[in-house]
Formats: structure tokens, C-alpha cells, sequence
């Protein structure tokens, strides 16, 4: 998620404000990591492998270099043949649908709910007798509605894999987002709510067996002897960056809980205009614990709204270029998805992140309203 207003005054993300609010503690375990030459696969990958698992209440939290390797890796220790079709919600990053391309199967796009999550409802009408897997896409830091999802993949024998890269910490009926299916992804990219220095994911599963076949796929398809087993990548979380994880990690309760209150106050101040469709606020449905990773909503006179906000300062976004991913042509994906479409002619994303301000969040709601002559 590239920053394209890197000289607002309130940007969408401020790279150098996230590291300057924990500057001393990240400096502390860069020395401390580098003094050990603690590079690859040492300790303090293990240590948050570890917590990170029992946060989940999961039984493997494996790291990876980044979630879109995590998923191609899932995907081979699942079992995906070419041919077999994922169906996925077009509403996500073209990331989603390129790991199945690149683990041999071939993706097919769906279309999305009010939530903008995939919608149940139009999965039904994409199954074939090549479907093999749904792909449920945890967005925005809210996890799907899974329970209809579960009862069709029952139903039609099929399994699920999730990508829960925008949604560590979110549940849906007290389960957290990446527990449901055979395996997930979660990302640490800087801007997410746990977030590196750099590129970052984790595989999570409950399952032994394929715990153990991502353990070969990151290092090279090697076991712990070093012999080698299978064809592998080369695709580990480094130790650094699990350092770094791992000291977030231990104080991600209060992250979520600040990302909750600049929603609350997001609502507040424009949860009465009928030009803006906004997120469900916190504890607005008991179903959902959302952790806002991003504040995306939908409204009137989109681009012209964007045009408003840039010339005040205020760095809102479209996420992924505002195209989902059956709308890159080149791609060829042709689907029918007027939901998406409509979704991506309106939607846009206001700042959400821990360097945000009540203030800020004040002046952006100001700036909205003025926009709306209200």
C-alpha cells in the first residue's frame, strides 16, 4: 500500500512518524540482533512464531518472507492441482488471485457484499465441478462472515484456505480472522497493524502436516537435517523483522483498541451524512470484532471528494490503484460483478493508522463535511 501524498499534511501513513513513536526500542533490538548475528531462523523467530500461535490459540505460526509467498506456499501443502479453480472475492489485492495462478490453479472471481466481503450469494453461482477452495478475503481488518461460508464448503466438499492478511486480531463470532480453514496468511508490511521494516507474513495452521510441508517450502524444501525433501522457496521471515514483530506484538491489544477509538470518532462525525456509506462502527453488530487496518467507505462524487482532501492536505487513498482485480483486463478474468464495480466507483480510504490524531481525525471529518456543504 504505497503512500501517493507523501507531502500532506496528513498523510495517509507516515512511515517516519511510525518509527520515530518506538525509535529507542527498535534501535535497542537492532544492536541487540546484530550483536548475536542473529540473522536467519535463530531465536527470536521462534519466540514469535511461538507467541503469535498462542495469540491465535493455533497450533503453528510459521514466518515467511511475505503473505503472497505464504499463500503459493499453502496452497502447494494443500494440495491444489492445475485445474482446480479457487473462487475469490474480486475485492482484494491482485495478490489473493496470483497465488493461485502461480500454485497452478486457476482463480475465479466473485463479487462482494455490503461489507465489502465476498458475498455468499455469489459464490453459488461460480461453482463448478473444478471448484476446489473458497479464498475468503479478511479486508479492512474485519473477519468474513464464515458460518454460511463453512456450510457451503460442507455442503459442496470443498476446502478453505484465508487470506487474513489485512485482519490479525479481527473474529467473527469469537473466532479469530485465520482459524477457520486448512490454513492462512497474515502480512506485516509497515503499514499494517503489526507491521516490519520491511516485507513479512506468517503461514498459521492446525494442521501437522501442512505445518510441516511450509517449514520445507520456505528454506528451500530442506528439513531440519538439511536433507532436502521436496522443491522449495526461499521465503523466511528474518530474524530481525520477528525481533521487531515480536516486541509490537506484546502490546497489540492497545494498538487495536486506539485503531477502534479513531473509528468511534470517525463515526461520530460522519456517521449522519447520506453522502458516505461508512464501515460498521465498533461493537455494531455482536457477530464482528473488527480492528480497522483500514477505514474504507463509500461516497458521493468520489473523485471529486479526493481532489478536495488533496488540496487540504489530507492524503486519503483508493486501495490497490481503485481497480479490483477482475478489472485489470490483462489479466482475463472476465467476470459480471456489478456490485464491485459499483463498489469501486465510490469507494475510498480515509488515514487509519496509530500516528493519526484525534485532531486530525477532527480536521479530515471537517474537510469532509465542507466538501458536502454540510
Amino acid at each position: 500500500m504505497r503512500d501517493t501524498h507523501p507531502t500532506c499534511a496528513i498523510p495517509f501513513f507516515r512511515y517516519q512518524g511510525a518509527f520515530a513513536a518506538q525509535a529507542d526500542a527498535l534501535v535497542d533490538i537492532f544492536r541487540d540482533v546484530v550483536s548475536r548475528g542473529a540473522y536467519i531462523q535463530q531465536r527470536d523467530l521462534a519466540d514469535f512464531e511461538h507467541h503469535l500461535a498462542a495469540y491465535l490459540g493455533i497450533r503453528h505460526a510459521i514466518g515467511v518472507g511475505n503473505a503472497t509467498d505464504g499463500l503459493i506456499m499453502l496452497w502447494r501443502a494443500v494440495g491444489l492441482q492445475p485445474g482446480d479453480e479457487v473462487v475469490f472475492p474480486s475485492h482484494t489485492m491482485v495478490a489473493s488471485a496470483a497465488s493461485v495462478t502461480h500454485a497452478g490453479g486457476t482463480p475465479v472471481p466473485v463479487d462482494c457484499g455490503e461489507d465489502h466481503l465476498i458475498d455468499p450469494a455469489s459464490i453459488e453461482g461460480a461453482l463448478t465441478p473444478r471448484t476446489r477452495f473458497l479464498l475468503p478475503v479478511h479486508l479492512n481488518g474485519r473477519t468474513c462472515a464464515m458460518a454460511p461460508l463453512e456450510a457451503m464448503a460442507a455442503r459442496q466438499g470443498l476446502g478453505i484456505v484465508e487470506d487474513a492478511a489485512q485482519a490479525l486480531g479481527s473474529r467473527y463470532r469469537g473466532r479469530f480472522a485465520g482459524t477457520f480453514g486448512l490454513g492462512a496468511v497474515f502480512s506485516f508490511y509497515p503499514a499494517k497493524i503489526l507491521g516490519c521494516l520491511g516485507d513479512g507474513g506468517a503461514v498459521v495452521t492446525d494442521n501437522d502436516d501442512i505445518a510441516r510441508a511450509i517449514r520445507l517450502l520456505r528454506d528451500h524444501g530442506r528439513n531440519e537435517t538439511g536433507e532436502v525433501e521436496r522443491w522449495g522457496l526461499n521465503s523466511r521471515l528474518d530474524n530481525l523483522q520477528a525481533a521487531v514483530l515480536d516486541h509490537q506484538l506484546a502490546t497489540y491489544g492497545t494498538t487495536i483498541t486506539r485503531r477502534r477509538t479513531l473509528a468511534s470518532r470517525y463515526q461520530e462525525l460522519l456517521g449522519d451524512m447520506p453522502q458516505l456509506s461508512l464501515p460498521p462502527a465498533p461493537n455494531a453488530h455482536p457477530d464482528h470484532f473488527d480492528v480497522f487496518q483500514n477505514y474504507e467507505l463509500q461516497a458521493e462524487q468520489r473523485d471529486a471528494l479526493l481532489t478536495h482532501l488533496s488540496r487540504r492536505g489530507i492524503g486519503a487513498l483508493l486501495q490497490w490503484g481503485g481497480k479490483a482485480v477482475h478489472q485489470f483486463t490483462a489479466l482475463g478474468l472476465r467476470a459480471h460483478l456489478p456490485a464491485t464495480d459499483r463498489l469501486f466507483e465510490r469507494c475510498l480510504m480515509l488515514p487509519m493508522n496509530m500516528t493519526v490524531t484525534d485532531d486530525e481525525v477532527d480536521t479530515i471529518c471537517h474537510s469532509v463535511r465542507e466538501f458536502y456543504g454540510c
